[in-house]
């Protein structure tokens, strides 16, 4: 068996997706790249060109591991507590069913091939959103939360 890093296409054909992302992350990724561009042109014929965008410091790809070991070290500097960066994706999943996101768009955003891979894997988020959904119909029937109500204004 060889050692290495393999770069492959995605496991499905739904894996390969294109998803839109906050402009804010769009101008941090921009900021970024515009700084490599600089510190590439400095690197001279030392920089090895690829299509990469996080690289290591000759723009060689960065081994798969790397940024899980960032991650550790960071939250470990900072007394965080580390799960690994696929609960990133989880936290992105649960994040969208709570804000009521379907369950087709959060399939299509995490690259499920099909909607019922998303709803199995997501139950009890899907679960905890109908019991939320049911309660805000009989909010809406009983004439809403008494917390959120108005005051209720007196002539004086």
């Amino acid at each position: 068996m060889k050692k290495g890093m393999y770069t492959d296409t995605t496991k499905t054909e739904k894996s390969r997706r294109i998803i839109d992302f906050p402009e804010v992350l769009a101008d941090l990724l921009l900021a970024y790249k515009a700084e490599q561009d600089e510190y590439i042109a400095g690197m001279g014929d030392k920089w090895n060109e690829t299509d990469r965008l996080f690289t290591t410091w000759d723009g060689r790809p960065m081994h798969n591991n790397t940024p899980y070991t960032w991650l550790e070290r960071e939250c470990k500097k900072r007394n965080f507590p580390f799960y690994g960066l696929h609960s990133f994706r989880h936290f992105f999943a649960s994040v969208e069913i709570e804000a009521g996101i379907d369950p087709t768009t959060v399939a299509a955003m995490l690259g499920h091939s099909t909607p019922q891979t998303t709803l199995s894997t997501y139950s009890h988020y899907f679960q905890e959103a109908k019991v939320r959904a049911s309660n805000v119909v009989a909010d809406v029937l009983l004439g809403g939360d008494e917390d959120e109500k108005e005051p209720e204004k007196t002539a004086g």
